[in-house]
């Protein structure tokens, strides 16, 4: 982990790095947390290499715009500069007590959902009419959770029942409630921009001194979310799946990769076009340029 004058590290995960003030002993006493975006890639429960260079900057900016389009939904960014070093890719947050779940709602079928649904007719247990194909437009939204999984163990989906057990039925309700919501609205900007939202992951927490169910972690970034041009989408065909996310990267391993052992290093073309197409997404969604070295 970086060393950050100021910040003492507490915890690396697969892609992002969590910081305390030095002046705090333990993460539950910190008043402040620092969340550093990483270059890393992951996919299929493996840390990737290469690096996606300026990837790390890319992701946090876009939390920070979706922060902005959202601002009505409590989220945990504070509005206070990270340290200079690491500014364009870190965010200084409020500390919250996470809820053990990951959010998940899908308005398309594609990923995981569509081999579910090829096997079974359902979507993590959600039965859906049939004769849809990949990348179909769903009657209406899913939210399908799932557990959240440490580095090197797998996600794992799990009913709305099974999340009500967790965390409790009010809580369960909300949360699904308030991800349908902000997957709806998410959705409808990106379409103004000529993008498809097909699926997103959001996660969130409770506030330690309020008690607000508040918006944490990334949000609607490449990395959380599955995005779909919707010019190429409208004209049919698998190239409508065209994505902007780090399902290029996916789609790779799939062809060169049994996933027994370590995965391969990425080639440095698919490294270039999957900086080129994250950098695109942020452009076409914020109409804003982000310079990042490749």
């Amino acid at each position: 982990m970086t060393d950050i004058t100021g910040w003492a590290p507490v915890y690396s995960g697969k892609v992002r790095e969590l910081y305390i003030p030095e002046s705090a002993s333990t993460l539950q006493d910190a008043e402040t947390l620092l969340i550093v975006a990483t270059d890393r890639v992951s996919a299929f429960d493996h840390i990737l290499s290469p690096e996606i260079p300026g990837k790390g900057a890319i992701l946090t900016s876009l939390t920070r715009w979706w922060f902005t389009q959202l601002d009505d939904v409590p989220n945990h960014l504070r509005d206070e500069d990270p340290p200079h070093e690491i500014a364009d890719r870190a965010m200084v947050v409020e500390p919250l007590d996470m809820f053990p779940v990951e959010c998940v709602v899908r308005g398309y079928l594609a990923g995981s959902g569509w081999k579910e649904y090829q096997a079974t007719s359902r979507v993590c247990g959600i039965e859906l009419p049939p004769g849809l194909a990949q990348g179909d437009k769903l009657p209406e939204p899913l939210f399908t959770p799932a557990t959240k999984a440490a580095v090197g163990d797998h996600d794992e989906n799990i009913s709305f029942d099974q999340m009500a057990d967790l965390i409790g039925e009010d809580d369960a309700k909300t949360l699904r409630d308030l991800s349908l919501s902000l997957y709806s609205r998410a959705s409808d900007i990106a379409r103004e921009r000529g993008v498809i939202l097909a699926d997103t992951k959001l996660e969130f927490g409770r506030h330690r001194s309020t008690g607000t169910i508040t918006l944490g972690d990334e949000v609607l970034t490449s990395d959380s979310s599955r995005y779909w041009d919707g010019a190429i989408y409208s004209q049919g065909g698998m190239n409508r799946l065209d994505s902007f996310d780090k399902q290029l990267i996916r789609n790779w391993l799939q062809e060169n990769w049994d996933q027994q052992g370590p995965p391969p290093p990425l080639p440095e073309d698919l490294v270039a076009h999957t900086m080129a197409r994250y950098r695109e997404l942020y452009q076409r969604l914020t109409g804003n340029t982000i310079n990042t070295a490749l």
